[in-house]
């Protein structure tokens, strides 16, 4: 699942996914901004058959976040 995360935010925020780790955020990813921080929320919650709740999508500001996240979601804890 951590791979396919990476894949996905990659490909949002154009950008190499072997160039992002878990600390990877708007802070570290030049072309992450509120638009595309949406577009990867609902790409997420498309791949994974899930939806995030307006707090959760306000939290996930970072790639640790976003896998902490979905694997509670998931149950994968």
């Amino acid at each position: 699942m951590e791979e396919k995360i990476y894949q996905i935010v990659g490909r949002i925020m154009r950008v190499n996914a072997d160039t992002l780790d878990k600390d990877s955020s708007p802070d570290t990813v030049a072309s992450w901004d509120s638009a595309k921080h949406m577009d990867l929320m609902m790409s997420l919650e498309q791949e994974f058959g899930v939806e995030f709740s307006e707090e959760q999508i306000i939290e996930m500001m970072n790639v640790g976040l976003i896998i902490e996240t979905l694997n509670e979601i998931l149950g994968k804890k």
